[in-house]
């Protein structure tokens, strides 16, 4: 959850009533939110949101959505952008870069330290979620009066191209700051790779920013700021887009006049859009999925509380959604919010049933647990490993059939390009890891392996010793299985991972449900290992579908 600071007496002036305090905390929680560290009776107020309402990740959001939820100006909230001569270019260069570059302005507004505060932190706030810690997307807000229209986002030599930063005083190269401002290092990431850098400038080459690493001193906003340039750029229309609509928005609300800025080079002709969308859903379905048989005019008013628009004819109801919010996806969504507007206070009021239940483990889990008492039993360490592995060490070096895996699609690295479809080459890494420690090393695991994009769970055993042989590994086997209580046999496995003639299969029920031997000297080596080892894999997904009747 993201945490947003606001100050009490700020928030009552944004919604235009007077609340105590503890009834504004209250009504915040039937919303969705979490009272967070707030203490009750401080002008400091601090509340946590889902990542899914970025729309209120500042106190202008949350005053927004109060006066909606508390009756004052239910439904849809409407935003007048007027036209304005302000142009701007994405250059054909850029868009290799940075691909995306939409912005808007809002004029008139006063700027106190309040608002300063406020604004900075929706900044950061988006940031770091909507914008992914900048990866995805960055905000810049300037001061407008200080630059000139047209903006052109551009593409420029970073050892050349210079200009004086936030919080500095003297020019700096771009990759200067990269190397010497306090934002540049931490940021510095997001250049790598790149022969040229963005930039963001005005009629005169003045720069308004570098994103996504730093904005320009020129257009710091100040107490005496009173018109505003929003720029956002990232690399999804989609959330660029929505990211200017949550910050213009945003600044409206502090009283100033949203104004449409003309666009070249970007996915439409000039932002920000406010037009609503629609979403019809079944009044029916709705009731059915929030446990309430509501009236249409019900569903109607549950939505005006949280500010949508919304009309209904008979079985359809319509919402009208505002660009502000983006977490409407799905049929469900609209279900939540009318939940929410009907009221969390008002449920449990109809003669529900209620009974004490206790919760308990599932069969295979209470398996799994079980044989893990076993292996602990018979003297071996429990281990947990990455369910990421590589096909060498699942197939080349282990010698084990090769099986449909999953595949990472951008692996980090060459050691873990897909998931693992056996426990035995995680363990093998693990004990070439610990090969300068004493012998033996007795070593198990109980996990998820995934084969056929389904997973199973398994049991493997490892044991390292100067003296390890096939019948320590068939005693071993043997113990674990009577343990569970299972009939079975085994038979030749003729497996490259082990010795000849000392490698057999575990059927069960005429199933082979796992193997055990002792390793061939060429799988020992393939791991980098000098000791013998001796093994036991076996699918406990097998076992627990026939001890309880249930696939695993």
């Amino acid at each position: 959850m993201t945490s947003v600071n606001f100050g009490y007496t700020d928030l009552q002036n944004l919604i235009g009533r007077r609340m105590p305090q503890d009834e504004v905390l209250e009504k915040l929680q039937l919303i969705g939110s979490d009272t967070g560290d707030t203490v009750p009776g401080s002008e400091d107020m601090t509340v946590e949101f889902f990542p899914n309402r970025p729309d209120m990740y500042s106190v202008e959001g949350i005053a927004r959505a109060m006066r909606a939820f508390l009756g004052i100006e239910p439904g849809l909230r409407t935003y007048k952008v007027e036209d304005s001569d302000i142009k701007a270019v994405v250059t054909p260069e850029v868009r290799e870069i940075r691909p995306y570059f939409m912005c808007a302005a809002v004029t008139g507004v006063e700027v106190d330290d309040t608002f300063l505060r406020s604004m900075m932190e929706m900044q950061e706030k988006l940031h770091i979620t909507l914008g992914r810690k900048r990866t995805k997307l960055a905000i810049g807000i300037h001061d407008l009066d200080k630059v000139r229209s047209p903006f052109t986002f551009k593409a420029v030599d970073p050892d050349t191209f210079s200009f004086v930063p936030l919080t500095k005083t003297e020019r700096m190269t771009m990759r200067e700051i990269l190397t010497e401002h306090e934002k540049g290092r931490a940021y510095a990431h997001l250049m790598e790779g790149m022969d040229r850098f963005p930039v963001i400038v005005d009629a005169d080459g003045k720069v308004l920013s570098f994103p996504p690493i730093i904005n320009g001193a020129l257009t710091a906003v100040t107490v005496s700021t009173r018109n505003l340039f929003v720029d956002v750029t990232g690399f999804d229309a989609g959330a660029v887009e929505e990211c200017v609509n949550i910050v213009t928005t945003a600044l409206a609300e502090r009283g100033g006049t949203i104004r449409r800025v003309h666009m070249e080079g970007a996915p439409k002709e000039s932002y920000p859009n406010l037009e609503p969308r629609e979403m019809t859903v079944s009044l029916k379905e709705c009731g059915r999925f929030v446990g309430v048989d509501f009236a249409p005019e019900q569903a109607v008013e549950a939505l005006g509380r949280m500010g949508i628009g919304a009309e209904c004819e008979g079985d359809r109801l319509t919402a009208h959604i505002p660009a502000y919010r983006t977490d409407f996806l799905h049929d469900a969504d609209v279900y939540e919010d009318v939940a929410i507007g009907y009221g969390f206070d008002r449920y449990g009021k109809g003669g529900f049933e209620v009974s004490q239940t206790f919760g308990k483990l599932l069969p295979e889990t209470a398996f799994a647990d079980k044989v893990r008492d076993i292996m602990v039993g018979l003297g071996y360490t429990e281990l947990t490993t990455l369910t990421l592995s590589n096909r060498r060490d699942e197939f080349e070096l282990s010698g084990l059939p090769e099986v449909d895996s999953v595949t990472v699609k951008n692996p980090i690295t060459e050691d873990h390009t897909c998931l693992r479809s056996y426990l035995m080459p995680s363990l093998m890494r693990i004990l070439r890891h610990n090969k300068h420690h004493d012998l033996p090393q007795r070593i198990f695991e109980v996990g998820f392996v995934i084969r056929d994009a389904k997973s199973s769970m398994h049991l493997c055993a490892l044991q390292a010793a100067s003296k390890s042989s096939f019948t320590e590994v068939k005693s071993l086997t043997e113990s674990v299985l009577r343990e569970m209580d299972v009939k079975y046999t085994f038979e030749n496995c003729d497996y490259g991972t082990f010795v000849p003639g000392r490698g057999a299969f575990v059927n069960v029920d005429g199933e082979r449900i796992g193997v055990f031997g002792e390793m061939s000297p060429k799988t020992i080596t393939g791991y980098e290992m000098t000791h013998p080892v001796t093994m036991l894999e076996m699918d406990l997904g097998s076992i627990t579908a026939r001890k309880s009747g249930r696939l695993f």
